[in-house]
């Protein structure tokens, strides 16, 4: 079923119609992947098996199950550099941060 991959790219959608922001897509991508892990890590402690049913590890985790080859490691590379430019994000926003 698809309804992970259409969640998340309602989610994605709506950030990108409402904000217009390259830097407010990378907020959320990092947002929900922070969320999907923390998911995650209560479906490893708390033991709920509709938890694990519902919800996927992480947005690595779905691109690995819907793709393959050469299509995953260009969804990977991208993925990657969203994280990068999250970083870039907080660590200017830490440096210009008023006191």
């Amino acid at each position: 079923m698809y309804i992970d991959v259409i969640v998340i790219g309602i989610l994605l959608l709506a950030v990108v119609l409402l904000f217009r922001k390259f830097s407010s897509f990378v907020y959320a991508v990092a947002i929900i992947d922070i969320a999907l892990r923390i998911l995650c890590f209560l479906k490893v402690k708390v033991p709920l098996k509709e938890l694990g049913k519902i919800f996927p590890e992480s947005i690595p985790a779905i691109f690995e199950k819907y793709t393959s080859d050469i299509v995953l490691d260009l969804l990977l590379w991208a993925y990657v550099f969203i994280y990068v430019c999250f970083l870039v994000y907080i660590t200017n926003y830490f440096i210009h941060k008023k006191k």
